[in-house]
């Protein structure tokens, strides 16, 4: 401003005119390398059976191959994405290193068998996101935010320890796999701290309730961080939980548990993200509710749908993040309507209970009465609620909307079902792909909230309560070393 001095806060603007930093074209290349080889080795899977074992130490099976080709995939995206953001920036070749190394790590992380290994690699992973988060060394804010999430993350790999030192002291196998062979044998105490430890380090690295500070702090990584972050690692959770799914499969009660941690998540994430007033903090909400549908959906006993929730959410969540700026500029204030009528009701009510049908026929899920049930209602959900968020978005009549639901939601599900059918299909060989459980009063009361608050929402009847409003921005604030609320903080005063 005119009379006015300041200094910068977070460092000199990029010089986009800058020659390419040699580290950046190197790994962007590796990186595409890596998910050549990762898609052969899932052709060499899928059409000839083949595997992989170094054993006691590595074992290659279809969910690492699954994984090697997304994880490859969005690292290569974001390698190339990166090339012209972080043109010119001095962290260029620093950001580049971190985000290939990250890529490795997570490759190791989903072969590995040894419980060491598994925990070493765990938390390098933690480590090095972290650093991402920090990547701008001289910004205040950032290297707060990365402090956040490397206490989180630290917290994770401890519990983790636990958890894994449990369970070798309990089984005597040093391998994932010798603790899923071993895991009919346990139960009492020693069963409950080595499960319950692995659900809240899966908790912490997914971001959910109460342990989602770390990702809204999280909004000064750069966008291709943040993307690789919200598609790949808060993802760790899951497959966390599916690699000891014997374990946590041992009690119905602690699935029922794992359940309502999830529907809390879930539920909780939607309603933060109602009061967002920025497109990173609204994806960040929504990352929290879908990891917490991720979650349930293994509470629930199926752990392939879990799989393939992280992967769909993976490219959903990497594209938006991606997109983050083209969507400000598409979004008009108060263009959005949730007013759903006696006719957005109804037509909305038909389109679900049709999706559902899809969706039980093609997997055959929810066509008995055990959670297969719940799984079906909550990816009914879910879909539904992506498919009305993209035509709610679009310039359309209302009236014409109502009929555009269905013509994305249908072939949205049909899509969905086929994946889960194919991934499930590839993850044959794991100790426990789907465990269902019996019906209990808690998934009534599960899937009545889900009802409600889905229904709140799309009304907006949820606004008329000044309190809840207020709750939810309390909820959502980080730590307030991260906010970037001070003009100061940006070059303004």
């Amino acid at each position: 401003m005119a009379g006015r001095t300041s200094k910068p806060t977070v460092g000199a603007l990029p010089d986009a005119t800058a020659k390419t930093a040699i580290a950046s074209v190197v790994l962007t290349w590796l990186a595409w390398s890596l998910f050549a080889a990762s898609v052969a080795a899932l052709l060499g899977r899928i059409r000839f059976g083949l595997t992989w074992e170094i054993p006691g130490v590595v074992a290659v099976d279809g969910l690492t191959v699954l994984l090697w080709v997304v994880v490859t995939f969005f690292s290569g995206i974001v390698h190339s994405y990166s090339r012209r953001y972080m043109a010119g920036s001095a962290h260029e070749t620093s950001f580049f290193a971190a985000v290939f190394g990250f890529t490795v790590i997570v490759m190791a992380l989903v072969a590995v068998d040894h419980l060491a290994l598994f925990w070493v690699l765990w938390l390098a992973m933690g480590l090095v996101m972290a650093a991402l988060v920090g990547t701008v060394e001289d910004w205040t804010q950032a290297q707060a935010a990365a402090t956040v999430a490397r206490r989180y993350f630290l917290g994770s790999s401890a519990l983790l320890g636990i958890g894994l030192a449990t369970l070798w002291w309990a089984t005597g196998a040093e391998t994932v796999s010798g603790v899923a062979a071993a895991a009919e044998g346990l139960a009492g105490p020693v069963w409950l701290v080595g499960a319950g430890a692995l659900v809240l380090a899966a908790m912490i690295q997914s971001a959910l309730l109460p342990f989602h500070t770390w990702l809204l702090a999280s909004m000064t990584a750069p966008t291709p961080a943040s993307a690789l972050m919200h598609a790949g690692f808060v993802n760790a959770g899951g497959i966390l939980l599916t690699r000891f799914a014997p374990v946590v499969t041992v009690e119905q009660t602690f699935m029922l548990a794992i359940v309502v941690l999830g529907a809390v998540s879930a539920l909780g994430g939607k309603f933060l993200k109602t009061v967002q007033p920025d497109v990173k903090s609204r994806l960040a909400c929504s990352t929290v509710g879908q990891m917490g549908f991720m979650i349930m959906q293994a509470g629930l006993g199926f752990f392939g749908a879990a799989i393939t929730h992280l992967v769909l959410h993976g490219f959903y969540k990497a594209h938006h993040f991606l997109s983050a700026g083209a969507e400000v500029e598409q979004t008009a204030p108060g263009g959005e309507s949730r007013d759903l009528g006696v006719v957005g009701f109804g037509v909305t009510l038909l389109t679900g209970v049709a999706g559902g049908a899809v969706f039980a026929l093609l997997t055959g899920k929810g066509l008995h009465f055990d959670s297969g049930l719940v799984l079906a209602l909550i990816v009914v959900l879910t879909t539904l609620q992506a498919a009305r968020a993209v035509v709610v978005r679009t310039s359309l009549p209302a009236t014409v909307r109502y009929g555009a639901v269905p013509v994305v939601f249908l072939p949205a599900i049909t899509g969905y079902a086929l994946v889960y059918s194919a991934v499930s299909t590839l993850l044959d060989d794991l100790p426990v792909l789907a465990a269902p459980t019996e019906l209990t009063v808690v998934h009534g009361v599960v899937v009545a909230g889900f009802l409600l608050a889905y229904a709140g929402v799309e009304s907006g009847v949820y606004e008329r309560s000044q309190r809840l409003y207020v709750a939810l921005v309390n909820a959502s604030q980080p730590p307030t070393d991260t906010l970037l609320t001070d003009r100061g903080d940006y070059n303004e005063q």
